[in-house]
């Protein structure tokens, strides 16, 4: 059954993510040496360190909240089909957060699949887990999906997040927490709608 996300609004989106962290964060991420709380902040925590804009911090952050819990729909290490994690957490952020941010999760997983079609090298970068939901997700893409996916106005940021998405499996990394960054969330909110 689908959830219901009726009930989120501006003033309880952040907390709702933030519970989510907090309840499920916990959870192995993929097979990866890290939990999926820790890959997301990590992720974050790597941008900041780097001194990147909020959108890509906060993109880092969210970017796999599509199958960061059941709420959204999981992942394992076992599926034969893609679940499609992506758009799931885009239909939920888009309504709350700026479009860079939401096309940083739509487009994470597309954002694999160019960079293995048009940089060949990056494919080396992939841990076991990211080469078999690759082949899931259908492969590197062919020349004209890679035509099209450079259309996108936020491709510069969706790359950037791929890129973070990767480097965020690190088992000895320290982060700081949800909260730390709940702020800077809120912000994208109010940047997306307008302050109250």
């Amino acid at each position: 059954m689908k959830p219901d996300f009726s009930t989120l609004n501006r003033d309880n989106i952040v907390a709702f993510i933030g519970d989510i962290f907090e309840r499920r964060g916990g959870e192995e991420y993929l097979g990866e040496p890290v939990t999926m709380a820790q890959h997301m902040l990590q992720g974050a925590t790597i941008a900041k360190q780097n001194g990147q804009p909020e959108e890509i911090i906060v993109g880092a952050l969210l970017h796999d909240i599509g199958h960061f819990t059941s709420e959204f729909g999981t992942y394992h290490p076992d599926d034969t089909e893609d679940r499609h994690h992506e758009d799931a957490g885009a239909e939920v952020l888009e309504q709350f957060f700026p479009s860079v941010i939401t096309d940083c999760c739509r487009y994470h997983v597309a954002a694999k699949r160019y960079l293995c079609a048009t940089k060949p090298e990056y494919f080396q970068r992939l841990s076991t887990a990211s080469v078999h939901t690759l082949e899931l997700q259908g492969g590197p893409m062919s020349a004209e999906e890679v035509v099209a996916f450079e259309s996108n106005p936020n491709l510069k940021e969706i790359i950037q997040v791929r890129y973070l998405d990767e480097a965020g499996k690190r088992a000895d990394m320290e982060t700081p927490d949800f909260p730390y960054f709940a702020p800077m969330v809120q912000r994208m909110v109010d940047k997306h709608l307008g302050t109250s």
